[in-house]
Parts: structure tokens; C-alpha cells; sequence
């Protein structure tokens, strides 16, 4: 399991969620510079992306929002195809914090090999959502980390580059030199509209850690529009963003949910720290999986069960 810390300083269609993330959280966590009139702008979007899991009052975790119990989310964007119900390709959980003023986000590979809650066998973690949607998934993690998960939030990708473009560009800290699509990233600090952040996050062969690099780039984008949007002028287009967010999300976070998370948990974006689940690649029958051991996944579970407060 590496962990890397990363100062708050400083997508490919199937990875636009991240960006929807950073948005999401910095409307949750980061508004207190408008108080609540952005909160009042936005209760018609939230209406719209609310929607709630099936789930028993027994299944459901106990939550204080309102005393700052540590909270987890599960982040996932679907590539939803014509006549498909489709599958998430991408998949972060977040843990936050606020007794300690820290928030954790882990990625999890989407071929990883585990079993599937309530279809009684094993397979990639992303082929859940195609066989029980979000709450099959959701139940299919929480198995795999031995964690609960309290929140959600799905992604439709398709309006990734409108909403890159509505928070004004993202600015990343590049370290690796690669072209594009025609796009040449240099090292260094680089500015991204929409469509140039999609390449960034979406290029896998060029990188030598291949996948791991590229959700190592993936999580600076998280970085990136937290600490992008987290600007005044940012929030001079919150129409414009909300309307990509009505159109695009779903999650069981309702409006009471966020002003609450928005009071206790806004300490809890300054001190992030990246977690990479490692693993090993097995290809059989001509298919991928990524297999991660127990005693990889029982560290994970510990570390993020600590985070949480569950003993």
C-alpha cells in the first residue's frame, strides 16, 4: 500500500467523475466564502442529483454529521453505453476526518479481482455496477475493504470537458514528459482546459508505471480543481457548473447533508493524503485482472478502519 502526502497547494471520457469530485467536495467543504446564498443556488441541482440507496435502516451506519463523525464516499464515473447500463472505470474512496483534520482518498483499480456481494462470484470490482448497479458496488467494496461506506457520488462522464472549462482550467504540478493527441505536456506547471485535461488523465501507455501513473495523474486533478475552485473567481461560474452537475450526478447526499459537512468537515481539505492499493497483474483466458493480496488489502482495511474511528 504506498501512501503519498501531497501539500493542498498544489480524463479521457471514462475519468471525468475525479474532476465532478473536486467540485462537489469544494461546493460541500470550501463555499464558506459566499456562505450560504451559494448553498440557496444550488438546492435545485442537488433535488435533482439526489438518489438515495436501497438499503435497511440495519445496513445503514449511524452518521453525526453535525458532530463531525469521520465520513466515507465512494467516487465512481460511469461510461454509460446506448442500450447498457454500463460499469464505473474509475473508483475512489474517500475518508475524512475531522477529529484529525485529514481526509484520505484511495484508488482502486477497476480490475481488481474480489468477490461480488449478492451474485456469488468472483470477477473484476467494476463488472459489480453491471450486475447490481450502485448498490451492488457499493456492498462489493464494502466487502473487499472491510469498510462501510456512507455516501456516494456517480458520474455520467460525458459532461467532464464542459465542466473542466466552467471552473476556468485546472493547474498541475507535471512530472513526466509526454505528448498526446497531439497536446505536449512538458515538466512542470502546466494550465489545462478541459480537453487537454482529459489527455493528461487519460494517457496509460506512455507512462512507465502505466496505470499507477495515470491515476497518479488523476488524483492531481483532484488536487487541482479543489484548490481551483476554492477561488472567488471560480464561484462567478457556479451556474454554469451547476448545470453540468445537475445533468451528470447522482448521490444519496442530500442538501442537509452538505450544509452540515460544509459547518464540521472544511478543516479536512488541507491535509490530503493519496493511497495507491498495490498489486500484481494476472491475465487468464485472454482477460486482465489486477490481484492484490491479503495481507495488502488487511493493511488497507486497518489504515482507513483507523481513519474512520472503527474500532
Amino acid at each position: 500500500m504506498e501512501q503519498e502526502h501531497i501539500s493542498p497547494s498544489p480524463i479521457k471520457r471514462k475519468l471525468g467523475f475525479k474532476i465532478t469530485l473536486g467540485v462537489i467536495f469544494l461546493l460541500i467543504v470550501g463555499a464558506g466564502v459566499y456562505g450560504f446564498s451559494v448553498y440557496n443556488s444550488v438546492t435545485g441541482t442537488l433535488k435533482k442529483t439526489h438518489e438515495p440507496l436501497k438499503r435497511s435502516e440495519t445496513e445503514q451506519r449511524v452518521i453525526n454529521l453535525a458532530v463531525g463523525d469521520p465520513i466515507s464516499i465512494l467516487l465512481f464515473g460511469v461510461d454509460q453505453r446506448e442500450g447498457d447500463r454500463g460499469r464505473p472505470d474509475s473508483l475512489i474512496l474517500l475518508t475524512a476526518n475531522p477529529g484529525d483534520k485529514s481526509i484520505k482518498m484511495v484508488s482502486i483499480p477497476r480490475d481488481t479481482y474480489t468477490e461480488i456481494i449478492g451474485k456469488g462470484i468472483k470477477d473484476k470490482i467494476n463488472h459489480s455496477y453491471r450486475y447490481g448497479g450502485v448498490d451492488m458496488s457499493i456492498k462489493t467494496i464494502e466487502n473487499f475493504l472491510d469498510v462501510p461506506i456512507d455516501y456516494y457520488v456517480e458520474v455520467n462522464m460525458d459532461g467532464f470537458k464542459d465542466l473542466v472549462d466552467a471552473v476556468g482550467g485546472v493547474t498541475v504540478d507535471n512530472t513526466l514528459d509526454f505528448s498526446d493527441g497531439g497536446t505536449d505536456f512538458p515538466v512542470g506547471k502546466l494550465e489545462l482546459n478541459g480537453e487537454e485535461a482529459l489527455k493528461y488523465s487519460r494517457m496509460r501507455n506512455l507512462d512507465p508505471q502505466g496505470d499507477l501513473g495515470r491515476q497518479k495523474r488523476q488524483r492531481k486533478i483532484i488536487q487541482a480543481i479543489i484548490k481551483e475552485a476554492a477561488q472567488i473567481k471560480t464561484f462567478t461560474n457556479y451556474g454554469s457548473i451547476l448545470q453540468v452537475i445537475g445533468k451528470h450526478v447522482k448521490t444519496n447526499l442530500t442538501f442537509d447533508d452538505m450544509k452540515d459537512i460544509q459547518s464540521n468537515y472544511s478543516n479536512t481539505r488541507h491535509n490530503i493524503e493519496q493511497i495507491q492499493i498495490n498489486g500484481s497483474d494476472k491475465e487468464e483466458k485472454g482477460d486482465y485482472y489486477y490481484i492484490v493480496s491479503e495481507e495488502e488489502r488487511a493493511k488497507l482495511s486497518e489504515t482507513l478502519r483507523k481513519h474512520l474511528d472503527i474500532q
